[in-house]
């Protein structure tokens, strides 16, 4: 017996359409869902900010104290080198020397170091430079310009941090009368004898006689990190005054920022700077994380948020009161 099939059975089979492939020109894939950056953007943003305001804290704490280590060990090695050369700064000028030969007669320039303090009650040895800046002051104490040397007739003005850039004034308040303080300048090794610590509202020691030399050493007063006022030790010469040169300029003729507490203005347009490259960074965080994942995104991403957060916290640094 034969079966015969029916006609649709003998038919060929359809065969499913293959699925569709975007073309390289198709828009499909290769661009970002607007969602998806949108939602980045506000957590990046949120977590440079935390970055930032943790690597502050690492800067004051930590990172500002090595770069005092630093910058002493280079002020110490040029001191010496002056000492040595008979060129160290002894006045509000001086001549500068090249091939041994003397030139042209200039203000010491702020940073320049010009004398050596030690404070064995205290256990300070420390490079004091020229100025009272902020910047300077990330360096060691600070000669206040418009005063005598160490070590002259008249009143000496020393400002030091209290808290960060190694913090070298942070114990003054321990010393008593009668304690030693040792400055070596250009003019020799000079002695003094302390008269007390004076706080705001303390009386003011007598007024110098002619010929007789004090020093006054300034820091901040209250927490570390917190200063509220000022605090002064002040300190008669008990050795051999040495001549002074002839003054060159008075306290009228100090930049505001040279004043104790005073911030230093000049930080704001590299901070501003700095501020634009981290917002930049930010960006092409975000986008990278939209497209590439966000381990991928931050292992490309932290590296230039920690160089770029240390130049920014540098900068605020110097906004902040210079004996912090």
């Amino acid at each position: 017996m034969t079966t015969t099939l029916p006609p649709a059975a003998l038919s060929t089979p359809p065969v499913p359409d293959p699925v569709r492939r975007p073309e390289p020109s198709d828009p499909v894939g290769s661009s970002l869902p607007p969602q998806r950056l949108t939602y980045y953007l506000p957590g990046t943003a949120l977590t440079i900010l935390a970055v930032v305001l943790l690597g502050f804290v690492v800067h004051l704490t930590v990172i500002s104290h090595l770069q005092y280590a630093r910058n002493q060990q280079t002020a110490f090695a040029d001191f010496r080198a002056d000492l040595a050369r008979g060129t160290a700064p002894v006045g509000q000028t001086q001549v500068e020397y090249v091939d041994g030969v003397a030139g042209q007669e200039h203000v010491v320039d702020p940073g320049t170091p010009v004398a050596v303090l030690r404070i064995p009650a205290i256990d300070l040895q420390t490079v004091v430079v020229s100025g009272t800046s902020g910047e300077t002051l990330r360096q060691g104490p600070g000669h206040r310009r418009d005063t005598v040397l160490p070590g002259q007739p008249g009143t000496s003005v020393l400002l030091g941090r209290k808290g960060a850039y190694g913090a070298p004034f942070r114990d003054l308040d321990l010393l008593l009368p009668g304690d030693e303080i040792v400055v070596v300048t250009g003019q020799g090794e000079h002695t003094y004898r302390v008269l007390g610590v004076r706080r705001a509202g303390d009386p003011v020691p007598a007024p110098l006689t002619d010929g007789d030399g004090r020093l006054t050493l300034v820091t901040a007063d209250g927490p570390r990190y917190l200063p509220q006022d000022l605090l002064r030790v002040d300190a008669d010469l008990v050795s051999e005054p040495q001549p002074a040169p002839p003054r060159r300029f008075g306290a009228a003729a100090l930049p505001a920022s040279e004043q104790a507490q005073a911030g230093d203005d000049a930080a704001w347009t590299p901070l501003m700077l700095w501020c634009q490259a981290l917002f930049l960074a930010g960006l092409a965080v975000a986008y990278l994380r939209a497209r590439w994942g966000g381990w991928q995104a931050w292992i490309c991403g932290l590296p230039v948020f920690a160089a770029l957060g240390f130049a920014a916290t540098d900068q605020i640094a110097r906004l902040l009161p210079n004996l912090l």
